[in-house]
């Protein structure tokens, strides 16, 4: 296992091979079901941008499931998180409102303390019948005792306007992930996504000055995680522990 490096596989085998009390914060947008709409239409990589395509219906979407992996459930990899998290360390998590409870639910199970639950107003919003959704939860966990964030008076709704033109269906700012990242650690210390996508953590990570080791299953967002991290130019992989994957 090496720091500064993004891996192509599933998340609960990867991070098997993490030893235990080694990662100072975990940052993640997992995947996860979201409301069934039968206007959805598949997306796609257009001139280098994630857009819609208008001709093509997806059927995953009608199901509430806006890419393949998503069939992993939060009990399977929470406890994972918290074995690998060292002790009074955050473990952020974005979620919608569907699965909010559920999440919650799952991170106290796995030993996490509830810390706080973040809003994030995107400047965007999903089309419904009810009151238009322009927010995302982000709910933050803490292992062990309490832990000050670096920039004390940080608001709990965050104003940081969504991507239009996205790598990754469900891809997030990175000025987003700067915020959660450079408030729960220091330079040079290890931040982990399992759920990578098209590595939205290793931009927030490079820029401020922080290690991370980015996951990612599916292979098509691999690749463009790679070619976004611009892997052999921009850092060289570190060794962590253990012997190298």
């Amino acid at each position: 296992m090496k720091l500064n490096d993004i891996i192509l596989g599933d998340c609960l085998d990867v991070m098997a091979k993490i030893e235990s009390g080694s990662i100072d914060c975990v940052v993640t947008d997992p995947p996860y079901t979201v409301t069934k709409s039968g206007d959805y239409k598949e997306t796609g990589f257009i001139n280098g941008h994630w857009r819609e395509d208008k001709n093509t219906s997806n059927r995953n979407a009608k199901n509430g499931k806006i890419f393949k992996e998503n069939e992993i459930k939060f009990s399977d990899w929470m406890p994972e998180i918290y074995r690998v998290l060292k002790e009074q360390t955050h473990f952020y998590c974005m979620t919608n409102d569907l699965h909010l409870k559920n999440v919650i639910e799952e991170g106290l199970k796995a030993g996490f303390k509830q810390q706080n639950i973040l809003v994030w107003a995107k400047g965007m919003h999903t089309p419904t019948q009810y009151y238009f959704k322009n927010i995302e939860f982000i709910v933050m966990f803490r292992k062990g005792k309490a832990k000050y964030i670096n920039k004390i008076g940080t608001m709990a709704l965050i104003n940081i306007k969504g991507l239009r033109n996205k790598e990754h269906p469900s891809e997030k700012p990175a000025d987003l992930f700067s915020l959660l990242v450079t408030n729960s650690t220091k330079e040079n210390e290890i931040v982990l996504d399992p759920f990578a996508g098209s590595g939205t953590i290793i931009e927030s990570c490079l820029k401020n000055n922080r290690q991370f080791i980015a996951i990612e299953k599916d292979p098509n967002h691999f690749e463009k995680m790679k070619r976004r991290a611009d892997f052999n130019k921009n850092f060289e992989p570190q060794t962590l522990f253990g012997n190298e994957m």
